[in-house]
C-alpha cells in the first residue's frame, strides 16, 4: 500500500506560480514513477507530468512544457510539480499518483490506467 499526501495548491492570478508537493510512504519506490494529473468542472482527467523515481526521466504534456518542471527529492520520498506562468486554463483538482510498474517511456508514464496509487488533489485556480 502507498499512501500521498498532496499540498501546495491555492489562488493565484495569472501569471504567477505555484509549487505542488506529493509525499509517498508505504513502499520502496526503484521501479516505479509518479505523476501528476489534473481535471477541470465538466473535463476529463488530463495528463501534467511524470517522473521515474531512480532514473530521473521526466515527461511534460504540451501544455505545460515549458512552464512546469517536475522534480523529486528521493530522501524526502517526495515530488514536486513546479508551475510557472499559469494561465486561467491551468484551474483544476491536481492529483498526485503512483505507478507500480513503470515501464520507461511516455506512454506508461502518461496513461491515468497505469497508475496504482492516488492522492487526495488538490485545487489550483487561476484568475485572469
Amino acid at each position: 500500500q502507498v499512501q500521498l499526501v498532496e499540498s501546495g495548491g491555492g489562488l493565484v492570478q495569472a501569471g504567477g506560480s505555484l509549487r505542488l508537493s506529493c509525499a509517498a510512504s508505504g513502499r520502496t519506490f526503484s521501479r516505479s514513477a509518479m505523476g501528476w494529473f489534473r481535471q477541470a468542472p465538466g473535463n476529463e482527467l488530463e495528463f501534467v507530468a511524470a517522473i521515474s523515481w531512480s532514473g530521473g526521466n521526466t515527461y511534460y504534456a504540451e501544455s505545460v512544457k515549458g512552464r512546469f518542471t517536475i522534480s523529486r527529492d528521493n530522501a524526502k520520498n517526495t515530488v514536486y510539480l513546479q508551475m510557472n506562468s499559469l494561465k486561467p486554463e491551468d484551474t483544476a483538482v491536481y492529483y498526485c499518483a503512483f505507478q507500480d510498474d513503470y515501464r520507461g517511456n511516455y506512454y506508461s508514464a502518461s496513461r491515468s490506467a497505469r497508475y496504482d496509487y492516488w492522492g487526495q488533489g488538490t485545487q489550483v485556480t487561476v484568475s485572469s
